[in-house]
């Protein structure tokens, strides 16, 4: 049975994953089982690309891919995912003022603003931490099946999935949506992760063309079907949001919403609300499924899927704002400029700030948090797995 990984997207957020995998990691060795090589398809969106693809990067030792991703999220600094000096983090937010209020003048292309925030150091890490040369060996040695990365196309609207793969597997299309085979780079990952208007967009070959594409939770209708499409049988959801997070409670007349509380609660509707609605897609045709006959099956053209899900337990709009200190004071000057300030509610200044806050005592919560959740989950993972009871300690 081939086992199938779909991280999705988040920003900062998607420190969270990092401490379920370590967790589900630990549970194997626990149980005795081969933790070595425990996800062969690997999907990723967004922040949740780069982790899928340093994983697929150590498909042949998780537990070290693991490692170095806890290593990376668990010291994180924000100045290694965007420019956050005084100058560069005022300087975006003067720009975008000027937009807003003299947009009318400004005539000159170079003048208009493109995005909030440079993710230049990102891409400068991404070049240091992950070894992409590595997956054409690890997919021929069979180590790793196949690894889709997703990204969203401005210029088309349509939402495509990268995908390197160990077999020939057909490109598909759908509504709205396709699939591009090709050998996938660390630009991949930067276009994934392109949190809209906040990160710059990257340019792409898309087929006989090039186009722009931004982060690929936009317009992702179906973010389980990559996974599907490349081989795996039974799939491992790992949210960033969410779904199973307890409604806020209502915090009264509060005003006019501000751009960065409107901004939150938009990139919440991006990042979480397709994977929600897919898992219960995926839940709804598993029934039909078991309740035809193995002829009706065959019929189809379907065929069942295991699925878990793992997602955050509590609001990380709340725990970002008990955190809100560790942003650096430029980049909370530009926050402030978009609405965002002390005295309001962790829910109407959290949102955006769970997304950007990429600092250590933040991504360490986060950590922390998926792994308490994990372990929650640990009888439905070793199901999962297939994997026994932990053996005693000697």
């Amino acid at each position: 049975m081939s086992t199938g990984l779909i991280l999705s997207g988040g920003g900062a957020r998607a420190a969270y994953q990092v401490g379920v995998l370590a967790e589900i990691v630990r549970i194997g060795e626990q149980a005795g089982a081969d933790t070595h090589s425990l996800f062969p398809v690997i999907c990723g969106t967004s922040a949740g690309a780069i982790n899928a693809a340093a994983l697929a990067c150590g498909a042949d030792d998780t537990p070290a891919a693991v490692q170095s991703l806890l290593d990376v999220w668990g010291g994180f600094r924000v100045a290694q995912v965007y420019e956050s000096d005084v100058l560069s983090a005022m300087g975006s937010g003067a720009r975008w003022l000027s937009l807003f209020s003299l947009g009318w003048l400004i005539r000159q292309k170079k003048l208009r603003p493109r995005f909030l925030l440079n993710n230049a150091p990102l891409g400068q890490l991404l070049e240091q931490r992950l070894p992409m040369h590595r997956l054409s060996g690890l997919l021929h040695t069979g180590a790793l099946q196949a690894l889709g990365i997703s990204a969203f196309n401005y210029s088309s609207g349509e939402h495509v999935t990268f995908y390197q793969s160990a077999r020939p597997i057909a490109p598909w299309r759908r509504n709205q949506r396709k699939a591009l085979r090709c050998e996938i780079g660390h630009r991949h990952l930067l276009a994934s992760a392109g949190i809209p208007l906040v990160f710059p967009a990257i340019e792409l070959p898309d087929g006989q063309a090039h186009s722009w594409f931004g982060d690929g939770s936009m317009r992702q209708i179906a973010p389980i079907s990559p996974a599907i499409h490349l081989g795996a049988d039974r799939i491992l959801v790992i949210g960033a949001g969410r779904m199973l997070e307890p409604a806020a409670a209502p915090a009264g007349n509060g005003g006019y919403p501000s751009v960065a509380q409107v901004a939150g609660h938009a990139l919440a509707s991006i990042f979480l609300d397709a994977i929600a609605v897919d898992v219960e897609r995926l839940h709804r045709t598993n029934q039909t499924l078991r309740a035809m006959t193995a002829e009706q099956r065959a019929a189809s053209g379907l065929r069942p899927i295991d699925l878990l899900l793992i997602a955050p337990s509590q609001r990380l709009d709340a725990l970002a704002w008990e955190h809100a200190r560790e942003v650096p004071v430029s980049v909370r000057g530009l926050l402030r400029i978009l609405g965002s300030r002390p005295g309001q509610s962790e829910g109407q200044a959290g949102a955006l700030l769970s997304y950007l806050l990429f600092e250590a005592s933040y991504t360490q919560a986060l950590i922390a948090l998926g792994q308490r959740d994990a372990q929650a989950q640990a009888a439905q993972i070793r199901a999962f797995f297939g994997w026994g009871q932990p053996r005693p300690m000697a």
